[in-house]
């Protein structure tokens, strides 16, 4: 079981890595250094839930997500997200993540005997965004950034706490050129 687990991370770590690439020009959101309010429309997504430490549960959600994403017919890889239902309120063995890839909305079901993946809309609307550079576990002050820009600029979080992975494993020589974009829902106060 440990072997399958490590072939599987090692498997997710490469996939994503995969994933990262199908976005072209980086340079286009070296700008997201500075927080911003935009609006995006919703999203179909393929999508694993998984309860427990991001780096303990990630790779092996990850590795179901990109199976069943590369089953699929006629679909362009973009960038994997991850949301946390529960990141503000829940120690970090206890968060529930939700792993996701775009799809086309053409896409209606799951090849027959995927097991552990779904298909849903992300509703996003009006969100604030901003792009962290390096670690994942050193996201805490561009987290403290984004939610300060947020307050300012007369919002409030209206939705769950979201990650785009630009960069990633298998894609940077190390964490430290890791790109995440960092994104929550808002509404105005």
């Amino acid at each position: 079981m440990k072997r399958n687990s490590l072939i599987i991370g090692v498997v997710a770590s490469c996939l994503i890595g995969a994933a990262a690439s199908a976005v072209q020009d980086l340079s286009s959101y070296a700008s997201l250094k500075t927080p911003r309010l935009t609006t995006m429309a919703r999203q179909k997504m393929i999508v694993v839930e998984a309860k427990g430490e991001p780096n303990v549960v990630g790779k092996d959600a990850f590795g179901l997500l990109f199976k069943a994403f590369f089953s699929l017919k006629g679909v362009r890889m973009t960038a994997p997200r991850a949301r946390w239902m529960n990141i503000a309120t829940d120690a970090k063995d206890q968060w529930v993540g939700l792993y996701g890839l775009p799809v086309p909305d053409s896409i209606t079901e799951l090849p027959e005997g995927t097991q552990g993946v779904r298909i849903e809309d992300w509703d996003y609307g009006e969100v604030a965004e901003i792009l962290h550079v390096g670690p994942y576990a050193e996201e805490t002050p561009t987290i403290e950034k984004l939610h300060a820009f947020i307050r300012d600029s007369g919002y409030e979080i209206a939705g769950p706490h979201e990650e785009e992975y630009l960069k990633g494993p298998g894609m940077a020589a190390s964490p430290a050129d890791y790109w995440t974009i960092i994104r929550y829902p808002v509404k105005k106060t």
